[in-house]
């Protein structure tokens, strides 16, 4: 009589057991969940700077704090990895993304600063600087300058931006070549303003597309390859320059 009473106990025994492990596991889990934080798996991401065409004198710099800008999203993004569940849920804007946008500020403005020395000095790339968690924000628009309207011209006012390729650790025997790449990518993004320019009112709604920024981007992606291809004959080939042969009109 005892011995079967003994059973149905063990059994509860067993069964409470169960339910306690079941909970801790849901606790650990929700303290892990809690762990990660704002920004648990994602990344930080910066939109990618329209520079205008850099003078040949200014390209080293500019290209240097490109670079910059790209050691400034890595090392943000570590410090977001490294500080999984630290802090409050502001945590994230204040401590990373809050620096990171001042940094890039200062970045931005050393680039401007170094095109204005041998050029017109571009105003307005600090709207580049703030960065998101997931994916970049929306990039305001370029400050507006006073020019001369044409009647009818469907793209009064505007001109077109390039982005700037960012290249790093270019080797010296290919700096030259890939100096003359760089060169070419500013003239033929001027030749395009000038056709921009001279064909105002021409063509229908998508003639600036067709005729213009199209044909821009088959050059530019042609030299941005052969830019990884000098490149690549005396060290390691960048991946993915055709990134930066598309244009806007802005």
């Amino acid at each position: 009589m005892s011995r079967a009473h003994a059973r149905p106990e063990r059994g509860k025994l067993v069964l409470v057991a169960g339910i306690a492990v079941a909970a801790t596991l849901t606790a650990v889990t929700a303290v892990a969940a809690f762990a990660g934080g704002e920004g648990s798996g994602q990344s930080i991401a910066c939109p990618q700077p329209v520079v205008p065409a850099v003078p040949a004198q200014a390209q080293a710099e500019v290209q240097r704090e490109l670079a910059n800008l790209d050691k400034q999203i890595a090392e943000a993004n570590n410090r977001l990895r490294t500080s999984a569940g630290e802090g409050g849920p502001n945590f994230v804007q204040n401590a990373i993304l809050g620096p990171l946008a001042s940094k890039r500020v200062a970045a931005l403005n050393r680039i401007e600063t170094a095109i204005g020395r041998v050029a017109a000095k571009p105003e307005g790339l600090e709207r580049f600087a703030t960065c998101g968690l997931g994916q970049a924000p929306a990039v305001a628009a370029p400050p507006a300058t006073a020019k001369p309207s044409s009647s009818g011209a469907a793209a009064s006012g505007k001109t077109i931006e390039c982005p700037l390729p960012v290249l790093q650790d270019v080797p010296a025997k290919a700096q030259a070549e890939v100096d003359r790449e760089l060169a070419n990518l500013g003239k033929q993004q001027a030749e395009a303003n000038e056709r921009l320019r001279t064909s105002a009112g021409q063509g229908g709604p998508n003639f600036v597309q067709n005729a213009i920024l199209g044909p821009l981007a088959s050059k530019r992606t042609a030299a941005l390859d052969r830019i990884a291809i000098a490149i690549g004959r005396v060290g390691a080939r960048p991946q993915g320059l055709e990134r930066f042969a598309t244009c806007t009109l802005r």
